[in-house]
């Protein structure tokens, strides 16, 4: 994707400049057509110039305006603002599919309410941001790796099965292996050397209500995450009057900690972020997705411009010594 700018803006008001050649031109054409016309039969002039030049008189005219236009341009540094084809930014969604995401204090249910809040955050990432989920309950598991084709992430999300414990720290690792090896995709396709500061990283978005009850701690996937300079945006998703029932122990409160969240994104400058509700999940889905930027490169490409106006003053020259054996 591609966008075209002028780094020097302000100077486009140069192109007042050919337009006053243009009106003179004009109206010295007309001057003389008027002076020909009052001093000069048509009939003479037929014979004895039989060949005028008709439209071509125009050309080298034409071609040394847009030359001078094209020139001006030249000066206002036009620059080409590119986006590869290539993911410029990595997303994971980590998605928290414990058991206790059936809790129905957010309507209709925690993990519904999630999945289709997901979908506003797809909907609002820009262009060729790649997105990634890893489902997390007593084990993480990558459910698709970061891609550019977020209707098959959509589908991802859709399918989230269900399953019993809670592995956050687990879940962030296995993230940033994920962002790890899309970033390494990215750099190898753009023949970029690996380790590039410059090359593209990730960003993490992890969802739960809960707390880690499985894996490794949450304090060693957060130094990971430090060390490696991606954040961890947490989002702790229900109301502390959530409820599910268990075929055993009956009816489990399962309140959210947002306090373990809120530590985790701190530690890795993430933003640590809550709702209760539906709307709020959705209202803060799609906040992070415009937020998430895309690496855009400007190219400045003034030789271009430079050489098409050269070109064009050098044909406006050949034309007028061709037809009337001078230059303009």
């Amino acid at each position: 994707m591609s966008d075209f700018t002028f780094l020097a803006p302000a100077r486009l008001v140069l192109l007042a400049l050919p337009l006053v050649l243009a009106v003179g031109y004009l109206v010295a054409r007309s001057r003389r057509r008027r002076f020909a016309l009052r001093f000069t039969t048509l009939d003479l002039l037929d014979e004895v110039a039989p060949d005028r030049p008709g439209w071509r008189r125009h050309l080298p005219a034409v071609a040394m305006l847009a030359g001078t236009i094209v020139a001006t341009l030249a000066v206002a540094r036009p620059a080409v603002a590119r986006s590869d084809g290539e993911a410029q930014r990595i997303v994971v969604l980590a998605i928290d599919t414990s058991l206790s995401m059936e809790a129905t204090d957010v309507s209709p249910s925690r993990v519904e309410a999630a999945k289709a809040a997901a979908g506003d955050f797809l909907d609002s990432v820009p262009d060729n941001v790649a997105v990634g989920v890893v489902g997390f309950d007593g084990r993480a598991r990558q459910l698709i790796s970061p891609t550019t084709r977020l209707e098959a992430v959509r589908r991802t999300i859709d399918r989230v099965q269900l399953g019993e414990g809670t592995a956050i720290g687990d879940a962030v690792l296995l993230a940033l292996d994920a962002v790890d090896s899309a970033a390494a995709t990215v750099v190898a396709d753009r023949s970029t050397a690996a380790g590039d500061p410059g090359a593209s990283r990730g960003t993490i978005v992890l969802l739960s209500d809960g707390e880690t009850t499985e894996g490794r701690p949450n304090d060693e996937a957060s130094a990971e995450a430090r060390a490696q300079g991606i954040a961890v945006n947490t989002i702790a998703f229900g109301t502390d009057g959530g409820t599910i029932s268990d075929p055993i122990a009956g009816v489990v409160n399962v309140p959210v900690n947002r306090e373990a969240l809120r530590q985790l994104a701190a530690e890795t400058d993430g933003r640590a972020l809550t709702a209760d509700t539906a709307e709020e999940l959705s209202q803060v889905y799609e906040e992070l997705g415009r937020s998430v930027q895309v690496d855009v490169e400007r190219r400045e490409v003034t030789d271009w411009f430079a050489a098409a106006a050269l070109a064009l003053l050098m044909l406006a020259g050949a034309g007028s010594l061709v037809w009337f054996g001078r230059l303009p």
